[in-house]
């Protein structure tokens, strides 16, 4: 049996807007244009047969769906699809050194060092972990057809990690706020049906 997973990455903050990084220790709540940007996604799929939500355990997931929950929508909270903890960097504004210290990271990560995580926090291989056996537990469910909402660099890890991309090579699935990513099951494999679907946010950036 084919399953349909829709995944889409929570809509924008006030962190998002000001260039700061969140990470599963700040639940930060949506600003105006992420709220516009949930109606927007609400509006455009309201009518998809979605049959069940999951959302992770930080509240920018839930405030992203509140069209969806409102209207019914049975949801589920998974935690081990929770943003990626950034350790000392979370919440914290950019300066010159703190950025370098971040980049840094980034930079062993495209080079597939993977494992290391910055102070504090997590690796991709520890998230790449916990985001699939998140996913195969929501696969397992009986449901056909289920919308996702996560976060932006567990999002990227967790596609990479179940279609067998090298997490060196995460950055290359795209996370826009709002985002759309189609994905079919067939019992043994994923495959990307969408990528990065925006087009229900055009007019917001208009």
């Amino acid at each position: 049996m084919t399953k349909k997973i829709y995944v889409t990455r929570h809509g924008q903050t006030e962190f998002n807007k000001l260039g700061i990084v969140q990470g599963s220790g700040v639940d930060s709540d949506l600003n105006d244009m992420g709220r516009a940007q949930a109606d927007a996604f609400y509006q455009a799929y309201k009518d998809h047969p979605f049959q069940k939500l999951y959302v992770t355990e930080l509240k920018r997931t839930h405030q992203s769906m509140d069209g969806f929950i409102k209207a019914g929508l049975q949801h589920e909270i998974v935690g081990d699809l929770n943003e990626i903890s950034w350790g000392i960097r979370e919440g914290i504004p950019v300066d010159e050194e703190g950025n370098a210290y971040y980049q840094s990271i980034l930079d062993r990560w495209n080079q597939g060092e993977t494992n290391i995580a910055i102070e504090g926090g997590e690796s991709p291989d520890e998230v790449a972990l916990r985001t699939r056996r998140g996913m195969e537990y929501i696969v397992s469910q009986p449901e056909e057809h289920v919308l996702v909402c996560m976060h932006g660099r567990a999002m990227r890890i967790m596609l990479a990690e179940i279609l067998n991309y090298p997490l060196s090579e995460m950055d290359k699935f795209g996370h826009e706020n709002l985002c759309l990513y189609e994905l079919e099951y067939t019992g043994s494999m994923f495959k990307v049906v969408r990528f990065c679907d925006t087009a229900h946010l055009t007019h917001l950036n208009a």
